[in-house]
């Protein structure tokens, strides 16, 4: 089985993660994934065969709508989720305007915008069509989830953001098998 048929198998059968995929699904966003750790986090606690999930800190549901860039729009999104899954705790974002708070190029897509997140194992997402087939996003693979190794993002190299991020999450306590890649 590769990455992506191991990954499809690991969120299809995440009771928690279908919820919320289904839920997500219910909003019709353009581009949207459920992102960054929802997905990530998954691979990493199946790799350290955790019997139960770690928590997240939130879900990151990401979409792109150059149409409207308001965050009181993505509010309004996050409130009907709440409706839907109250005990999640949603973040949701518009990547057509994000890269505003980070100093960027204009992102051309959801994409793009997942492409330039901090650290690698960290660009992806999933999303759920309305024929219940997982699509996944990972500009860079999956192969860096699965071998738990972790590495600063080419597309923004930051190395202070990338090390006050893993000691602030404290990944290395929580999946003590990840291994940190010095790529730049």
């Amino acid at each position: 089985m590769n990455v992506i048929e191991q990954t499809h198998h690991l969120i299809s059968k995440d009771e928690f993660r279908m919820a919320c995929l289904k839920a997500a699904r219910t909003l019709a966003l353009p581009q949207w994934f459920l992102a960054a750790g929802f997905l990530r986090n998954a691979i990493w606690d199946h790799q350290h065969h955790k019997e139960q999930m770690t928590p997240l800190n939130d879900i990151d549901l990401v979409y792109f709508d150059t149409q409207d860039l308001s965050h009181a729009t993505e509010l309004a999104y996050q409130e009907q989720l709440i409706r839907l899954l109250p005990h999640v705790n949603w973040e949701v974002r518009n990547q057509a305007r994000m890269h505003l708070n980070h100093g960027h190029l204009p992102y051309h897509n959801t994409e793009h915008a997942i492409s330039q997140w901090v650290e690698i194992p960290t660009c992806v997402g999933v999303s759920l069509g309305y024929d219940d087939q997982l699509v996944f996003c990972a500009p860079f693979g999956l192969d860096a989830n699965w071998s738990l190794n972790v590495a600063i993002n080419p597309n923004s190299p930051q190395p202070n953001v990338f090390t006050q991020r893993i000691a602030k999450k404290h990944w290395l306590t929580i999946w003590p098998k990840l291994v940190l890649v010095s790529n730049v």
